[in-house]
């Protein structure tokens, strides 16, 4: 088996990334419309992306984006997308991926770390509860109405 690198995402890893977010979300984004804001992202003090390698081709992904929330009393990270490609599931590299933001959260101000996962992706909330997560909430969401 190939080794795993876990290391910092880079705006020369939108392809990869774009690639991983529409194949997470199970539709195509507009590509021109996500550079921009991936990039504004890598920006962020806030954010960790951070991107999974084998021989020095990314094989997965993971982001995870800190606030202030007053009802934790702190800041709470959370984990917006973690995709591992279906051919290297199975390897821990996404639990690798969790350690890596683990990592680097330590020495920050972190009162959680906190993910999300649609209610169709069974095998991802084993997954989480697998790596330590404990199931706590329902996430409700609306839509806005467009004019």
């Amino acid at each position: 088996m190939a080794e795993v690198t876990i290391r910092s995402a880079r705006l020369s890893d939108f392809d990869s990334v774009y690639t991983f977010v529409c194949e997470l979300e199970e539709q195509q984004f507009d590509k021109e419309t996500l550079r921009p804001l991936f990039a504004n992202c890598l920006e962020k003090e806030n954010h960790i992306y951070l991107i999974a390698e084998t021989d020095g081709v990314p094989v997965g992904y993971i982001s995870c984006h800190g606030q202030i929330l007053l009802h934790h009393c702190g800041w709470v990270y959370e984990i917006e997308e973690l995709y591992v490609m279906p051919e290297h599931r199975n390897k821990k590299i996404g639990a690798a991926l969790l350690s890596a933001v683990e990592n680097a959260l330590q020495g920050k101000t972190c009162v959680s770390l906190e993910v999300a996962s649609n209610m169709r992706r069974k095998n991802a909330h084993a997954f989480y509860e697998a790596n330590g997560f404990d199931k706590t909430s329902y996430k409700f969401v609306k839509q806005p109405e467009t004019n």
